[in-house]
């Protein structure tokens, strides 16, 4: 299950309104076959690897994890426990994704081309960011030389992940919700106002989409280097099916909230941390 780097009356819509449409169909699935499910896809690890952007918190102020105390870390994976994310995904999946969905997803999930795509997304999402972009990026400049096919087609996979192009939007309101939140509990020493905020952020909307974009291929380029076109048409046909759309519309909504989530409670506890300080 890829990983794909909101404001909450927003996402909480989305995900109402995906629930809507994918259990009016079937039963909802039962638990113990979503927890199948999570590991068969690969989704598990997807949700670890939120935790992995708590790092970004500090910096995202301007500051540094230093001014934030030496119980820092543990804060944050505190906040960022993966038992706790665990909990949340299933409990909007369980509302939320129909059996026959489900199914549909797990059966391709489960081929033998599906368990070595998992692998590679696996060791991927706990990858080095920086490495990951840097080999990724090279990659990608390589293949463009050489007329490489796979280029074209990791794009149209990437956007067969986000067909909803969600997002954007997604990166600009977890941003607001931090920020908000962060002046609110009195980390910085200025109030933000939402609305100026928002329109802040929307003015940077195309670079953001732009670097969102590059990034994604290199990630994809990362991932995939050592699959074959064929094999990456294959993923690329299965990601295009209707019932693995409506799989990815929710699964994306269900990391952008717990993401949201996160860095907003993660806000909240920053507050409470200063430089020596033990809790």
């Amino acid at each position: 299950m890829r990983n794909v780097t909101l404001f909450r009356p927003l996402i909480w819509l989305t995900i109402l309104g995906v629930v809507l449409v994918l259990s009016l169909p079937a039963r909802a699935a039962e638990r113990d076959r979503l927890e199948a499910f999570l590991q068969v896809t690969g989704f598990d690890v997807a949700l670890e690897s939120i935790g992995l952007a708590a790092g970004d918190a500090p910096g995202l102020l301007g500051m540094q994890a230093s001014d934030f105390g030496a119980d820092w870390k543990r804060t944050a994976d505190e906040v960022f426990d993966t038992e706790t994310m665990h909990n949340m995904a299933m409990d909007i999946l369980e509302a939320a994704l129909s059996d026959d969905l489900l199914t549909h997803a797990a059966a391709f999930y489960a081929s033998p081309l599906g368990q070595r795509l998992v692998e590679a997304e696996n060791a991927s999402h706990m990858a080095n960011d920086e490495a990951k972009q840097s080999e990724g990026t090279a990659l990608v400049a390589d293949w463009v030389a050489e007329g490489d096919a796979r280029v074209n087609v990791l794009r149209q996979l990437n956007q067969a992940v986000d067909a909803a192009d969600s997002g954007v939007r997604a990166v600009q309101e977890i941003q607001v919700r931090f920020f908000v939140a962060a002046s609110r509990s009195g980390i910085l020493d200025y109030d933000i106002d939402e609305e100026t905020l928002r329109r802040v952020i929307k003015q940077g909307e195309a670079e953001l989409r732009v670097s969102l974009q590059v990034s994604a291929l290199a990630n994809a380029a990362y991932t995939y280097q050592d699959f074959s076109e064929e094999d990456i048409r294959a993923y690329l046909e299965a990601l295009e099916h209707p019932d693995m759309q409506l799989v990815y519309e929710l699964m994306n909504a269900v990391q952008y909230e717990i993401m949201a989530n996160r860095f907003e409670i993660l806000a909240g506890r920053m507050a409470d941390l200063h430089p020596g300080q033990e809790l």
